[in-house]
């Protein structure tokens, strides 16, 4: 169950990092419980992984255990007359879930279309696009936590997984707990409609991130108008490209781009030309490849704008 020496390149979307000292795909909780006794004997650090579609990791790799949850089920609880219970594992899919609401006809989760990923991981950066989050369905959130002597069960509702922008408990308390299984409500609707609109939004993605190279997604959280310098918020040309996501931002994607940084390349990492808050493996980049251009995209903007950036991306 526990494998030594793992490439980490085939479990991350950038196909970037070193060996895994020790790896373990943990199908269920036994398997979780196990690899965590077995990190503490050895006293070597933890790292949970979820698709590998938000993390970058280290040239060097990780001295430690990464543990991957693939616990994966989709139960279904239909008893309400106008809404529906849907709980899954935290192995499951982003697109495996929509899939099922779309052949079942369940509304909540369209805007999710497209987005990589398993349900762990969204819940632990509180996914979102095109205006919707994660947080907007949960009902409650069942997580391990492994911090204390006794590891046990928790189970939390909405409010007190502290969901915020790209952010959950999940996320603060990360190492100290993992998350198992969520549970959504969700709406009855007609299985066309569902696709229609989870289509549309795959479409959208497909036509403006360039997801024909290896990448992580967004690079940088937007930032909030609130924290955006007084000077700034009085251009034109910065206030006519306010969106809601889901409160009013600047998306970071064009502040890289006013400062001139689209196709900017460090080794065989480049900043996309198609989406410039895409770092992409353009051509056999290394981790150090994608930090350099991290640092100087956060310099670029600082001295432009005033603006600090802050990644929404992990490191390992």
């Amino acid at each position: 169950m526990i494998s030594e020496n793992v490439s980490l390149k085939k479990y991350s979307n950038y196909a970037i990092g070193g060996t895994a000292r020790y790896f373990c795909h943990a199908e269920g909780l036994h398997h979780i419980t196990h690899a965590i006794a077995f990190a503490k004997k050895k006293n070597i650090p933890l790292f949970v992984l979820g698709g590998g579609t938000n993390v970058l990791f280290s040239d060097g790799g990780f001295d430690g255990l990464v543990v991957k949850p693939d616990i994966r089920f989709i139960s279904i609880n239909t008893a309400l007359p106008e809404t529906v219970m849907v709980t899954c594992g935290a192995g499951v899919p982003v697109h495996d879930l929509l899939t099922m609401c779309t052949s079942e006809g369940f509304s909540g989760l369209e805007w999710a279309g497209g987005l990589p990923g398993t349900l762990g991981g969204a819940i632990r950066g509180n996914a979102g696009a095109f205006g919707g989050e994660m947080k907007d369905s949960v009902v409650s959130v069942a997580s391990f936590d492994i911090a204390g002597t006794s590891p046990h069960i928790k189970v939390r509702d909405t409010d007190a997984c502290k969901f915020g922008y790209r952010n959950s408990i999940f996320k603060d308390l990360s190492g100290k707990e993992i998350v198992l299984a969520a549970t959504f409500v969700l709406t009855r609707a007609t299985s066309p409609a569902v696709r229609h609109v989870i289509n549309e939004k795959i479409a959208w993605r497909a036509s403006r991130q360039p997801l024909e190279y290896p990448n992580v997604g967004s690079i940088f959280k937007n930032v909030a108008w609130d924290l955006v310098p007084a000077a700034m918020q009085s251009r034109e040309d910065i206030k006519r490209h306010v969106k809601t996501d889901p409160f009013p931002v600047i998306p970071a994607a064009f502040l890289i781009d006013k400062v001139g940084l689209k196709g900017v390349s460090c080794g065989g990492a480049m900043v996309s030309q198609k989406h410039p808050n895409f770092i992409v493996n353009a051509c056999g980049a290394e981790a150090e490849d994608v930090r350099g251009l991290v640092a100087l995209v956060k310099a670029k903007v600082m001295d432009e704008f005033g603006i600090a950036l802050h990644e929404e991306i992990e490191y390992a």
